[in-house]
């Protein structure tokens, strides 16, 4: 069996799984991996720093990759835009906010326009806008997310969808995860958190060990990260990482954290010096539990993409066949 959805053909790829554009997580080498392993890799584009950009572009060499931005804080800094499409990546993906003020300018380019979606009406918005394909993103996935659930949400995507293909995120770690949404009427899927402790991860060795060693149940979502890092994240949209001590003081306690938030972005800026994972965050989703080592992201790839073929078979034996077979 060779998996191949209509994914891999819209946008040149072997392998239906995309890098999720994880801020300060998946640059350039990250990035360059997956794409050359068959699947697309995605840099995360987070904030904006032009930079950082130009830098992690330039690490992921001729390697075919995309970029993705927050969309709100793009807004913010549009010169950013033509730096990107200067570098003609083969993807855009834009995630929370107000998409119509780029469009003008991406129709007159060869990227393909991807946007990430966590509400049927946003799902509508992005077919109105004419992209080439929508991420419908479940609650589970790490970082930055709203309140539906992947199994659920994405098939409602799908109907909604109009032949427009759907790219499953949130909780898909392994080839489990991917043949699931496969089932579901996806064509691909978007992992973030399966990619985290991969080699060429910028995450630290600190992040990546506590992300080893933690699950599902030890993420939450939260708008404390967002707080003491003077991010002003609109409300839809709040943060999953990993529980740790900031988490436990501040999470039930937002105004006594507002009260002292100029001691806590001191304490959180030490913190982040020393990469203490008791005070920073760990931004990954409920699949962290899936993650097992610290490997090349191609191995992960490509086990991911074997084990959704195997499950995939599995599956197919449960469908009774008549006497004509």
């Amino acid at each position: 069996m060779t998996l191949r959805t209509p994914l891999c053909d819209l946008f040149g790829i072997e392998h239906p799984v995309f890098l999720a554009p994880m801020a300060g997580v998946s640059g350039g080498a990250l990035a360059a991996a997956v794409s050359r392993s068959g699947g697309l890799g995605l840099i995360g584009g987070g904030y904006g720093d032009a930079d950082w950009l130009a830098r992690e572009f330039d690490e992921a060499g001729d390697a075919r990759i995309g970029v993705g931005f927050i969309t709100w804080s793009l807004s913010r800094k549009p010169e950013l835009l033509d730096l990107v499409l200067d570098r003609a990546p083969a993807v855009l993906m834009l995630s929370f906010g107000d998409v119509q003020p780029f469009l003008p300018k991406l129709r007159n380019t060869p990227t393909k326009l991807i946007l990430q979606v966590q509400t049927l009406d946003q799902a509508r918005e992005a077919l109105d806008a004419g992209v080439d394909a929508i991420v419908a993103q479940g609650t589970e996935a790490g970082g930055h997310g709203g309140s539906r659930a992947t199994l659920p949400f994405v098939p409602a995507v799908v109907d909604i969808a109009k032949g427009i293909p759907v790219i499953a995120a949130g909780g898909i770690a392994d080839g489990r995860g991917l043949a699931a949404v496969l089932a579901l009427g996806a064509s691909g899927a978007l992992c973030g958190t399966g990619f985290f402790t991969s080699k060429e991860s910028l995450a630290s060795e600190n992040a990546k060990q506590a992300a080893l060693r933690g699950t599902g149940d030890d993420t939450e979502r939260s708008c404390v990260f967002d707080l003491v890092r003077g991010l002003d994240w609109p409300t839809n949209w709040n943060i999953r990482a990993m529980r740790n001590n900031f988490t436990q003081r501040w999470s039930e306690d937002i105004q006594g954290l507002r009260q002292n938030l100029t001691e806590e972005q001191a304490r959180f800026e030490a913190a982040g010096a020393e990469d203490d994972t008791d005070i920073v965050p760990v931004i990954v989703g409920e699949a962290t539990d899936l993650i097992q080592a610290i490997e090349p992201a191609h191995d992960t790839l490509h086990r991911i993409v074997s084990q959704a073929e195997d499950h995939l078979r599995r599956i197919n034996r449960f469908v009774e066949r008549d006497s004509k077979g």
